[in-house]
């Protein structure tokens, strides 16, 4: 059997192109913030889920009920947060606002929602260490959910920093030979780079569907001018987050797969990644129903969504916001804009 190919981006180059997929954010700045919350809500009967979590520095939580071994078999939402181990408070609101609409888990009279999140690290970047999310954030950002995903400096992505320019959430979809989508959301905030230090490239725009990154080798002199990423150890702690989506139907262990996979698009788009400092994790959700696929069939998906996230990684970074303390790709190498 031939092996599916990608025929285009989906029609937002988005993770909301795989049908029932809802993403929200919210954030604040100012008064010493500068962080924020992404919640990704699947179709309101859940979605199956997988994990995988690299790297040195993890804050994550509900993730060991992704295991196939456990009982949950579908998942009703994902926090990506910031705000280090304090921004897990504000996967709260998200639990708590599904259980008022009745989503989640039955147990007796009730539900529980089962939520797994992540944190990126982004303490102090608004001049308050202790200014990070919590649950009334994370409610927040679960309100704002829409079929529409704003990108850059935003929700989770508000504070984030990679290899020493502005970090932020991108996105990215593919659709394939065979009808199914594939598509990815990140959160950058790297200790490693994305951009290539001999070029000024960004190293995840080499994965673009044509057309996609309309980007030109920046001028050698704003090549020489940047210094470089940050030195060890000048933005703390890190941590990049993805969340990859498919109506591919594929079962919890199938999930799991398809995250690890997905880790090896962000190592292209991020040199180095995975290192002590970071907590890399990548989720991933099926929407699809049907028979989940097996064996070699759940390749073409896996290879997909490590483009996909590569290319999200890329275009978080490309519509960073200019700030003093992490200037922008654009601001850097404008000339790289076409």
């Amino acid at each position: 059997m031939e092996m599916p190919t990608v025929v285009r981006a989906g029609k937002t180059n988005s993770l909301v192109d795989v049908p029932g997929i809802r993403v929200g954010q919210a954030q604040r700045r100012g008064d010493g913030w500068l962080s924020g919350v992404t919640v990704v809500l699947p179709p309101p009967d859940g979605a199956v889920g997988g994990v995988d979590v690299r790297g040195g520095g993890p804050g994550t939580r509900e993730t060991d009920v992704l295991d196939p071994r456990k009982l949950v078999e579908k998942i009703h939402g994902i926090v990506l947060t910031g705000g280090s181990a304090f921004g897990l408070a504000s996967i709260d609101g998200v639990v708590n606002r599904l259980a008022d609409h009745g989503i989640g888990f039955p147990v007796g009279n009730g539900v529980v929602p089962i939520v797994p999140g992540a944190v990126i690290f982004d303490l102090s970047r608004g001049g308050d260490f202790r200014s990070t999310p919590d649950a009334a954030l994370g409610a927040a950002a679960y309100d704002a959910a829409t079929d529409d995903v704003s990108t850059g400096s935003v929700g989770a992505g508000t504070g984030a920093v990679a290899g020493g320019l502005a970090g932020g959430v991108g996105t990215a979809s593919a659709v394939l030979s065979d009808g199914y989508t594939v598509a990815a959301l990140a959160v950058v905030n790297a200790a490693g780079s994305a951009v290539d230090p001999r070029t000024g490239l960004l190293h995840g725009a080499a994965d673009g569907l044509p057309g996609e990154f309309d980007l030109r080798a920046p001028d050698p002199a704003e090549v020489e001018r940047w210094t470089g990423p940050a030195e060890p150890g000048r933005f703390n702690f890190n941590t990049t987050l993805g969340v990859i989506a498919t109506d591919a139907p594929l079962s919890k262990a199938g999930c799991g797969g398809l995250a690890s996979a997905a880790h090896d698009g962000l190592a292209r788009a991020l040199r180095p990644a995975h290192t002590i400092t970071d907590g890399d994790t990548v989720f991933a959700l099926s929407t699809g129903v049907g028979e989940p696929l097996t064996g070699v069939d759940q390749r073409a998906v896996q290879i997909v969504a490590a483009d996909c996230l590569s290319r999200a990684i890329a275009h978080g970074v490309l519509a960073a916001s200019d700030r003093p303390d992490a200037r922008s790709y654009r601001a850097l190498f404008p000339s790289a804009i076409r």
